[in-house]
């Protein structure tokens, strides 16, 4: 007698790790890079929308930060892996402070921090989750952890409460939207043309 075995064949999707390929490092360097440059234009129209709102009202200026908060939700929506909001904002806050920002070290600071504040929203969801409301809350943790250095570096620790509560609204607000979903569309845009297929984000768009 003899047996036969049917072929088999396989559709499952890759097995989900959170160890860095050479492609993540690659993507998410030049990620950071673009960021930074991007960053480095925002330094002028941003720094200008800042001074302008918050001599209207004190405060005000928070709505101008979120685009300087994306480098972290693009890291971590793009890549999906621990570590990866952190290394895109702080890559970028780099490559802006380097082309000459004006806050000079305190640029890189905030990429830290900035960076940190959208990694814990990612981590919170185990690394699982990537739809606008995960990404919008990573801007408003990046926005969360902004506010909490500049207590500190820009010594608004001295600020008064009306200000500081203000302030934090205005940035909660702006890394919503300017990061979070600015951040989720731009991913997705990406994703549709093909350039992400070696990623999750890319192939869960797709499918």
């Amino acid at each position: 007698m003899s047996a036969t075995t049917a072929p088999t064949t396989s559709t499952a999707r890759p097995k989900r790790t959170s160890r860095w390929r050479v492609v993540d490092i690659v993507v998410a360097a030049v990620l950071g890079v673009a960021t930074g440059l991007l960053f480095v234009l925002w330094n002028g129209v941003g720094g200008a929308w800042f001074g302008a709102m918050d001599a209207l009202t004190p405060g005000f200026g928070g709505l101008a930060v979120g685009i300087w908060l994306i480098g972290g939700v693009l890291g971590g929506l793009i890549i999906r892996k621990p570590g990866a909001a952190l290394f895109v904002e702080l890559l970028a806050s780099t490559v802006s402070m380097l082309l000459g920002s004006q806050w000079a070290i305190e640029t890189v600071y905030a990429g830290i921090a900035q960076g940190l504040g959208a990694e814990l929203i990612f981590l919170l969801f185990a690394y699982r989750r990537f739809g606008v409301v995960v990404a919008m809350l990573a801007g408003i943790g990046a926005a969360i952890a902004a506010w909490t250095l500049e207590l500190f570096t820009s010594g608004n620790l001295a600020m008064s409460g009306e200000f500081l509560a203000i302030y934090l609204g205005c940035l909660v607000v702006s890394g919503a939207l300017l990061a979070g979903l600015v951040g989720w569309l731009l991913t997705r845009a990406l994703a549709a043309t093909g350039v992400l297929d070696r990623f999750a984000s890319g192939r869960s768009r797709r499918a």
